[in-house]
């Protein structure tokens, strides 16, 4: 099975910035669909952003304008771009990949992924 690797976490002030990387181990892997989870110590994890194989994207209402989701394709890494930083949005963030359609905020939060990273940690300090 793929193994998902992500990177790009840390600690920064509200208002910065970071850039999460997801990295596959095949190259080729395309699945259907990909995404950005986060999950908080207590709650359930939920889907940040998801991007398709035909590159179409959808986020969390309360992401949208801060969060970015992309990919390199020739390097086959999976981004998220975050921006204007609040505390809030302090968790673990997985990396996640489904073979399955359709690939929306709400149908993947429902009906999960396949392979998932084990997560890099964000800090995001008053």
């Amino acid at each position: 099975q793929v193994v998902l690797t992500e990177s790009g976490g840390g600690s920064v002030q509200a208002g910065g910035s970071l850039r999460l990387a997801c990295a596959s181990s095949h190259l080729l892997y395309n699945p259907d669909c990909m995404g950005w989870f986060r999950q908080v110590s207590g709650e359930e994890r939920e889907a940040v952003a998801v991007i398709s194989k035909d590159g179409t994207t959808d986020s969390a209402d309360s992401r949208k304008g801060r969060f970015t989701i992309s990919k390199d394709k020739p390097k086959n890494i999976l981004y998220l771009q975050m921006n204007n930083l609040t505390p809030e949005d302090s968790a673990m963030y997985y990396c996640a990949a489904a073979g399955r359609t359709p690939c929306t905020v709400q149908a993947r939060n429902k009906y999960g992924m396949d392979v998932w990273g084990k997560g890099t940690l964000v800090n995001v300090s008053a």
